[in-house]
């Protein structure tokens, strides 16, 4: 019989997800905690009046906070990864 060690994250007495570390469980509680407060100023901003869409967003934008974070700041966004793979044009190509 293995012993099986599980951290479960709950809000509101709703399971929402469970995770096999503490420090992963805790980095999705400090998410959900962000977006929390990212709802409420959303929503208090009036800007957005469907209740679904401002949680939508609050979720989001608490997944990404360090992309958020870095434009916030002013910095320009890293290349993606995929466009730094894109294949230079043939010769063929430039000529056309």
């Amino acid at each position: 019989m293995a012993v099986i060690v599980k951290y479960v994250v709950e809000r509101d007495g709703v399971e929402k997800m469970t995770f096999a570390s503490k420090a992963e469980a805790d980095a999705y509680d400090k998410m959900l905690d962000i977006a929390d407060d990212l709802e409420a100023m959303i929503q208090g901003s009036g800007l957005v009046e469907q209740e679904e869409l401002v949680e939508s967003l609050a979720l989001y934008l608490a997944e990404h906070k360090e992309e958020v974070a870095t434009i916030l700041k002013g910095k320009k966004k890293a290349p993606a990864q995929s466009a730094a793979k894109k294949p230079a044009p043939k010769a063929a190509d430039k000529a056309a």
